[in-house]
C-alpha cells in the first residue's frame, strides 16, 4: 500500500487510463458526488481562492459533458472539491491526453462540438476515369462548406459573448422570444425572503408564480402567508439546457379572503439552496383570474423590492442570468 495519502485513491479512479472526454466527465462527476457540495459553494470557494472562476453554469455544463473545460477551470473545480494538490498532476495529464485526442480527431475549433466518431467511414476513392476538374470542384464545395460552418461558429460565439445567447444552449434550437435576461437573488438552506403584495379583498383565490433557475435542481421551500403555513415550493429536477421555469403554488382561499395585502415568506429547506428572480401574484375575482401584483427581485430592481418591503436573509448570490424557457410554452409553468 502506498505511504502517500491519496495516491492509492487516484489510481483507483483510473486516471492513467483516461483517454476520452466521456471518461474524464465520469471521474469529475464522481469527485463532485464524493465532495457532497453544491455548485453554488464551489463557485464561492473558487472566488475566495482567487484563481479561475467557476460559474455554476460552467460547472453544470462540464459535469454534463456539454463543454470540455479549460485545464485551469478543471483544476479550480477539483480544488473546490478538496482534491489534494499532490493528486492534481495526474488529473492534468489525463486532461492533456483527452485534449490531444480531441484535437487529432477533428478540425472544428469549437469545444462545444464533440469529436468526429471513429466509426465514420473514410472518403471513397475516386472512380476510375474521374476528371481532375471534378475533384477540384468537389474540394471547392467542401472548402466553402467548412467556411460556412466556421463563420456560423464565430457568430454564435460572438452572440454568447454579448449575452444574447443563453449559456450552453445551441442557437439553432432556441426561439429568441424564449430567451430572457433577468437578475435575481439566492439564499441557502435556512435562508429566507419576504415581501408584501396587494390583492383584491373580493378575491376567491390567490396563486404565486415564481421565476427560478432550475439549473440549480431540487429547490425546496416553505411558504407562509401572514404568518400561517400556506404552500410549498416543491423540488424540480435540474435542467442544464432550458433553465427558466415559472413555478406555481396556490394559496388556500381561507388565508386570502377579505384581505387587501398578503405578507409572504419563503424559507429554503433544501441543501441546494433556493433562487428567485420574479414573482407574479394572480387573484381570482368574479370567476376571472388576473394579475394582482408583481415583485421583481434583484439589484437592478431595488425600486420594486422597496415598494413591496422585500427582505432577504442569508443571501449568498445576487446577479443576472440569461437563459431560455423550454421550446413549448406549455412546459414553462410547473406546479
Amino acid at each position: 500500500m502506498s505511504e502517500v495519502p491519496g495516491v492509492g485513491e487516484t489510481a483507483g479512479l483510473g486516471l492513467e487510463s483516461v483517454s476520452c472526454h466521456e471518461d474524464l466527465v465520469k471521474l469529475l462527476a464522481e469527485r463532485f458526488v464524493r465532495a457532497d457540495v453544491s455548485l453554488r459553494e464551489l463557485q464561492a470557494r473558487a472566488d475566495k481562492a482567487g484563481g479561475a472562476r467557476l460559474p455554476r453554469t460552467t460547472c453544470a455544463d462540464m459535469l454534463a459533458g456539454r463543454r470540455f473545460p479549460k485545464k485551469a477551470v478543471m483544476v479550480a473545480f477539483l480544488r473546490g472539491c478538496r482534491v489534494p494538490d499532490h493528486e492534481l498532476p495526474a488529473w492534468e495529464r489525463a486532461w492533456e491526453r483527452v485534449r490531444v485526442g480531441r484535437l487529432s480527431g477533428r478540425t472544428a475549433v469549437d469545444d462545444h462540438v464533440p469529436p468526429a466518431s471513429h466509426d465514420t467511414p473514410p472518403p471513397a476513392a475516386p472512380e476510375p476515369g474521374a476528371s481532375a476538374s471534378g475533384g477540384w470542384r468537389r474540394r471547392g464545395v467542401l472548402a466553402a462548406a467548412v467556411v460556412v460552418v466556421v463563420l456560423g461558429v464565430i457568430v454564435v460565439l460572438r452572440l454568447e459573448g454579448q449575452g444574447e445567447m443563453p449559456d450552453g444552449v445551441p442557437a439553432h434550437v432556441v426561439d429568441p422570444a424564449h430567451v430572457v435576461s433577468d437578475d435575481g437573488r439566492a439564499f441557502p438552506r435556512g435562508g429566507s425572503s419576504r415581501f408584501t403584495v396587494r390583492v383584491s379583498a373580493a378575491n376567491t383565490g390567490v396563486r404565486l408564480i415564481r421565476r427560478l433557475d432550475v439549473g440549480v435542481g431540487l429547490q425546496d421551500a416553505t411558504v407562509t402567508v401572514n404568518g400561517t403555513p400556506a404552500a410549498r415550493w416543491r423540488p424540480l429536477l435540474e435542467d442544464g439546457v432550458y433553465k427558466w421555469r415559472n413555478q406555481i403554488v396556490d394559496v388556500p382561499p381561507k388565508l386570502t379572503a377579505g384581505r387587501r395585502s398578503l405578507a409572504v415568506v419563503n424559507t429554503c429547506v433544501s441543501a441546494s439552496g433556493c433562487n428567485e428572480f420574479l414573482y407574479t401574484v394572480e387573484h381570482e375575482v368574479n370567476g376571472v383570474w388576473s394579475i394582482a401584483d408583481t415583485v421583481d427581485v434583484g439589484r437592478d430592481h431595488t425600486a420594486s423590492e422597496a415598494a413591496h418591503d422585500y427582505r432577504v436573509v442569508g443571501e449568498d448570490w445576487a446577479d443576472r442570468q440569461t437563459f431560455a424557457y423550454p421550446p413549448r410554452k406549455e412546459d414553462w409553468n410547473v406546479r
